[in-house]
């Protein structure tokens, strides 16, 4: 991380692994970027749907958010500015990472959720607070997904876009589970551009 000049978290979706999102940064031809990707217990960051009650993925939930912010921490201590710092996750590790964002509300350099959405059955505005200074955000999901309704996206992006992010939302009609190509090339079009 010396030499680094921006730093990425990736965080995987349930039933994957860190090794598996990973090989995802490959293919957003990141440079100077130390890259990171924190290991859920079992494989999971969460035990239930993330449309469930907040209080039934507790205290799961709140220790998952403790590691990104952990880490977060230790990588700006290390001189890498916030403003350097990117995000990217897959499905649950996606509403994981959006959740951690918009709880963490701040100049950051970039933030892709692939399949994801904000957590909870209800979601808890008094949670979601700070300026993201129009750091860009890309959300996808598919239409339909089996997991994630394209509903709670939209409402996610419209809460994230309140908080001054600048959110391109991307809906796949038919697509599987899945990363497809084309967002992959959204997130370097979008997000990971070198700025």
């Amino acid at each position: 991380m010396a030499s680094a000049k921006k730093a990425l978290i990736m965080l995987h979706g349930r039933g994957a692994s860190a090794d598996d999102i990973l090989l995802l940064s490959a293919h957003f031809k990141l440079e100077d970027t130390a890259i990171f990707a924190p290991q859920a217990t079992n494989n999971s960051w969460y035990p239930y749907s993330f449309m469930a009650p907040v209080t039934q993925n507790q205290p799961a939930l709140d220790s998952a958010l403790e590691v990104i912010k952990e880490l977060s921490e230790e990588i700006t201590r290390s001189g890498i500015p916030a403003d350097q710092l990117y995000f990217a996750g897959f499905s649950q590790g996606a509403c994981l990472t959006l959740e951690y964002v918009t709880r963490n509300a701040r100049q950051y350099g970039g933030i892709a959720a692939f399949t994801g959405g904000l957590i909870g059955q209800a979601l808890d505005m008094d949670h979601y607070r700070g300026d993201f200074r129009k750091t860009p955000v890309l959300i996808t999901t598919g239409d339909p997904d089996p997991h994630v309704p394209v509903e709670r996206v939209e409402l996610s992006a419209g809460i994230l876009k309140q908080m001054n992010a600048d959110v391109q939302v991307s809906i796949f009609s038919g697509r599987p589970h899945i990363i497809s190509p084309k967002e992959i090339e959204l997130a370097r079009e979008l997000v990971f551009v070198a700025r």
